[in-house]
């Protein structure tokens, strides 16, 4: 390949914003992901999902072509059917009976149209997006201390910090590469002390000085008692205090009265005198100190509070602002920031104005023209399927995102889908738990098509460019929406002809009376509202804001103590900390905490067609302490059933006792396609918070008990196969396989007949069977073998025993079975002298834990760095690092 095939674009994943280096080949449809080792978010490095993002381009699974009520068509009648829908809805039941959810994985210039076709022209805020599912608290929070949803701080802050504390987030996992450029600001300054704060002992503690495993939801409670520490201690900047904010008297004695002695903040946290004194002893000892935060604050039903009881205490000593200070957002999706900036959030206006003043709206409905412009917020995610449900909401476009498995009491959001007069889903892949709803499907364009910009975790502006031509009839998610409107007849205010033509309507609008002859406003690029389409084609990452003042990007904000209040000044809120809404009961005695992992991204809509990302961590699993394992007589690795008062799930068991006793952990990542019953989203709690709407995502009590199949097993098969009679089944793609674990309720009359009949197993004239079967045991075994490959193998026991999968699945690959590989086959268990590389550590270069361990011991191997020199584990994302200590 020559420089021409390199396109720098950038990846789709975590909010971190890594840069790609993609070496495509456009005849193949092949391309090998490289870090960008010029770029700010990353400089070369990618964590295991980025690095295998050459994976996932396949054209398998893909919708190519409009499709209205399951028939094949053209963009002319899906898109007159969509516009016509939408107008006799309106006119029948008005402007709110119709609305938008959207992603944030849509590009910045897709969410400003959809955001000016709802909010501006339809007239209605019914436009939201899961960001809300993930970011509103810290919007919210941001707003209320700042005056804007203002991330103060960049990625550059974590080498010159003298203390990070990790707050509610996996970091090592859910943001590696930030994670990774933490590990080595520790290496290179060993007195930086990093503290995680975490109901669990994650992987992030691998790194941690100090663990607070503080109780889930008392975050509010932790940090009102830092403030008043803080107070007590004489640790306030006064100075700062007087000169730059308001409101801290206020917060104070709010503290003062939840939180006034160690004891008692211990207490209601859970935790350890002398940890919780030395972290505050910490705090006020460290002039710059970053507070890095997620979804573990802000996924709560007091998501807010958390996050203004964090930042009261960085504007109580000043440290906000200035290099290596400063809370830190870390945001969950690749255009999260992108979304926000352009109003996806229905209390939202694009360019950082909302419904809350009545010169934001006259400004915008001014500036686009719209004389019908919404006058208040909309629904927000839950509240808006509550409302489909009801009846109040009739046609929905939802873009981009896959709502009955994310959104909390998941089942009533499909029931929501099915009762709604027009559903139309915008999106890349032909079949999701979503898409299986929608009267009307369009045909998105896939990350390696798309053409636009994402804003990461520190304001950073990138370019996503295209790599391939569109795949089959798919267009742009701002073609699609702004050829609707223009069938709605808004012809003139949607005239587009690129994503560089929205860009700069965007840029303008951001500068638009944002001047000092009016309140300014934080979010302004208006330096970039007449970029040419090769500077914007050539566009270099950069941070906002993009104005007169900063024509190169500003890293941080805050530095001069000017806020976007109406005083200029920041306002402390006073915390009244509040318990999780809904408590455990004798009904449903424990908590559940749910989170993200390693190698998956969402609902594995792009993640699982990679066969390396999904050998972690295959199946649903539930983290089980062991005194409640105990309690529910649940074994290791054994199927369990989680049950709320909204739904339930199966996951296999995993006893450990990172996880507190009481609480339980699942992953969000599962979804009907890959899954019988591992929807997370079933079983959790649609509570919200009252000032951000986010919902609650980190505390459902629920019911924990062991599953008892008559059967289980697992069958692995070169060809995609159709699971029927199994009441439990998870789907798993491996290199050249299959694989398919299961468990049923019920014994069929005959297994050999059951298998080659219900699992459309064809048997070719050169195949070869070889089987076993006790009855009386009900085991049962099976091997097809055609032209020498492997083709099928299937263990099924009415026990627990079944043997490990890796050696079987590494027969895929061969071009050929051996003679002893095949007299092993039915044990399960590998040849004498043949190695089994055991259960995978390292996604990246698919290295086990067998092999660690036979190399840890064949060769003395003593760190971490000795067993990435010797089987290369651990030294591209380092996620796997943790682990591999472990078994060191």
């Amino acid at each position: 390949m020559n420089d021409r095939n390199i396109i720098q674009t950038t990846c789709p994943y975590c909010g971190v914003g890594c840069g790609i280096s993609a070496l495509v080949n456009e005849q193949d449809h092949q391309v090998k992901i490289l870090g960008d080792k010029s770029h700010p978010a990353n400089f070369g490095k990618l964590c295991s999902k980025g690095s295998a993002l050459g994976e996932t381009v396949e054209l398998k699974g893909r919708l190519l072509q409009p499709k209205l009520y399951g028939r094949d068509a053209g963009w002319a009648e899906a898109l007159d059917l969509v516009a016509g829908s939408f107008i006799n809805t309106i006119e029948k039941y008005g402007p709110d009976a119709v609305a938008i959810y959207g992603s944030g994985q849509l590009l910045t210039e897709d969410y400003y149209v959809a955001n000016k076709l709802m909010k501006g022209f339809i007239g209605s805020g019914n436009m939201d997006t899961n960001s809300r599912l993930c970011m509103s608290s810290s919007v919210a929070g941001h707003k209320r201390a700042f005056g804007s949803d203002t991330v103060p701080g960049c990625y550059d802050d974590y080498e010159q910090a003298g203390m990070i504390i990790l707050i509610g987030s996996n970091t090592a996992w859910c943001h590696p590469v930030s994670f990774q450029r933490i590990r080595a600001a520790k290496e290179a300054n060993p007195a930086l002390k990093i503290v995680v704060i975490d109901p669990r002992r994650t992987s992030s503690c691998d790194i941690a000085d100090l663990h607070l495993p503080l109780a889930i939801g008392s975050d509010t409670i932790l940090f009102n008692g830092l403030l008043f520490f803080l107070s007590q201690q004489n640790a306030l900047n006064q100075a700062y205090i007087d000169a730059h904010t308001e409101g801290f008297s206020e917060a104070l004695n709010a503290a003062t009265i939840s939180c006034n002695t160690l004891e008692q903040v211990a207490a209601q946290c859970k935790l350890d005198i002398d940890d919780l004194q030395c972290f505050y002893q910490w705090f006020a000892s460290h002039e710059k100190v970053m507070s890095l935060y997620s979804q573990g604050v802000n996924q709560s039903s007091s998501g807010t509070d958390k996050v203004n009881a964090i930042i009261n205490c960085h504007l109580a000593t000043g440290r906000i602002g200035n290099p290596g200070t400063g809370p830190f957002s870390l945001t969950g999706q690749p255009n999260a920031m992108g979304g926000r900036e352009v109003g996806g959030l229905s209390n939202q206006l694009a360019a950082h104005m909302d419904f809350s003043r009545t010169d934001d709206i006259e400004r915008v409905a001014q500036f686009w023209g719209a004389d019908n412009i919404a006058s208040k917020p909309g629904l927000a995610a839950v509240e808006l399927f509550d409302a489909i449900y009801d009846g109040k909401v009739k046609a929905v476009w939802i873009m981009g995102t896959n709502p009955v498995v994310s959104l909390p009491d998941a089942d009533k959001a499909i029931q929501a889908l099915q009762r709604c007069d027009f559903v139309v889903v915008s999106d890349c892949i032909a079949k999701t738990d979503t898409t299986a709803l929608a009267h009307v499907l369009l045909p998105a364009l896939g990350w390696s098509e798309k053409d636009g910009t994402v804003t990461n975790s520190e304001r950073c502006i990138s370019r996503q460019r295209a790599l391939f031509h569109p795949a089959g009839d798919a267009k742009p998610d701002w073609w699609i929406i702004s050829e609707v409107a223009r069938r709605m007849g808004f012809e003139q205010a949607f005239h587009y002809r690129n994503a560089s033509e929205i860009f700069r309507e965007h840029a303008a609008l951001s500068g638009f009376e944002n001047n000092a002859g009016q309140r300014l406003r934080d979010f302004d690029i208006s330096t970039l509202a007449k970029i040419s389409q090769h500077d914007y084609d050539h566009l270099q990452p950069v941070q906002w804001p993009v104005n007169q003042a900063y024509p190169q990007g500003r890293a941080r904000l805050f530095d001069d103590g000017q806020f976007f209040t109406a005083s200029g000044k920041a306002q402390f809120i006073a915390i009244e900390p509040r318990p999780p809404v809904n408590l455990p009961d004798k009904n449903y005695p424990l908590i559940l905490n749910t989170g993200r992992l390693r190698d998956q991204w969402h609902t594995m809509t792009r993640t699982a067609i990679a066969a390396k990302l999904n050998q972690h961590r295959p199946e649903p699993f539930v983290e089980v302490h062991p005194i409640d394992a105990q309690r529910y007589a649940l074994l290791p690795n054994t199927l369990a059933v989680i049950e709320s008062q909204w739904g339930s799930m199966i996951a296999r068991v995993q006893i450990t006792d990172s996880q507190q006793q009481g609480n339980l952990f699942v992953p969000m990542h599962w979804t009907g396609q890959y899954a019988s019953r591992g929807r997370m989203g079933a079983l959790v709690n649609p509570v919200v918070d009252p000032v951000s709407r986010q919902p609650e995502s980190k505390h459902t009590p629920v019911l924990i008990k062991a599953y008892r199949p008559v059967w289980q097993g697992f069958i692995l098969s070169r060809r995609e196969l159709t699971v029927t009679d199994s009441e439990y089944w998870v789907k798993i793609k491996g290199e050249q396989f299959y694989r398919y674990e299961l468990a049923g309720e019920t014994l069929p009359e005959d297994w050999r007949s059951s298998v080659r009949k219900n699992l459309g197993i064809i048997t070719a004239e050169n195949a070869q069977w070889q089987e076993y079967q006790d009855p009386g045991k009900g085991n049962y075994r099976a091997a097809l073998i055609v032209d020498n490959q492997l083709e099928t193998v299937i263990f099924i026991t009415a026990g627990n025993h079944l043997p490990e999968r890796n050696w079987l699945t590494s027969l895929f690959v061969k071009p050929q079975i051996e003679t002893r590989e095949r007299m092993a086959l039915l044990t399960g268990m590998p040849p004498l002298g043949v190695p089994d590389v055991g259960i995978i550590v390292c996604a990246c270069f698919n290295v086990g834990e067998k092999t660690i361990r036979a190399a840890i011991k064949e060769k003395g191997l003593k760190t971490h760095q000795e067993v990435g020199i010797c089987l290369k584990a651990g030294t591209n994302c380092g996620s796997c690092v943790p682990e591999i200590k472990a078994l060191l």
